[in-house]
């Protein structure tokens, strides 16, 4: 059993060099740093945005401006910390700007984060924005009307999650992810009383 933890770690490491040292798309000739992710690699909760901005690209880790201190408020107000998950994006490269990431970057992204699921293997992939919640669980998905549901797409239990970012700047938006949290919380604890 010890030798696929090693194994595991390895192969983890691995990916995330790879991810660092990445030059498939044009996003790399413009980040200070590739962001793979944080957090804990064997968690059974992964949290996935669209890209890393200013912040993340200057210190190489996902989620520390503004928008990251409000997820941790989040995680708190369910028991978690940052300790306990695995946090990533979509695009590990910053766009330039803070813009939007283009369809054919995160085309070429998308086989990094579907390792990351594959050796993780995590009980829920919680969404957050509209760009990871279109890619990962349904193109026709409405962030607004579908926030704080679960969706079962081949095995894997998805829950679409408003960017925090979003709540930083639409104040109402800060009770309904509090609420979406909530129910992240009953979830976790039925899968834990079935486990």
């Amino acid at each position: 059993m010890e030798n696929v933890e090693v194994d595991f770690d390895k192969n983890f490491d691995e990916l995330e060099n790879r991810i660092k040292s990445c030059t498939l798309c044009g996003l790399h000739e413009t980040r200070t740093q590739a962001v793979p992710g944080a957090g804990d690699c064997h968690a059974k909760i992964l949290f996935v945005g669209e890209g890393p901005g200013k912040q993340e690209d200057l210190k190489g880790i996902p989620f520390v401006g503004a928008a990251g201190n409000f997820l941790n408020e989040l995680l708190e107000s369910i028991n978690l910390r940052r300790e306990d998950i695995y946090i990533t994006n979509i695009v590990k490269c910053r766009p330039p700007s803070n813009r939007d990431p283009k369809e054919d970057e995160m085309e070429i992204c998308l086989p990094y984060l579907r390792e990351q699921f594959k050796l993780m293997r995590p009980t829920l992939i919680c969404t957050l924005g509209r760009f990871a919640a279109k890619k990962l669980i349904d193109p026709n998905i409405f962030i607004s009307r579908d926030h704080g549901k679960l969706y079962r797409k081949k095995g894997q239990v998805f829950c679409a999650l408003y960017h925090p970012a979003a709540a930083l700047y639409n104040g109402s938006l800060k009770d309904v992810l509090k609420n979406d949290f909530m129910l992240l919380k009953e979830f976790l604890e039925k899968v834990r009383a079935v486990h």
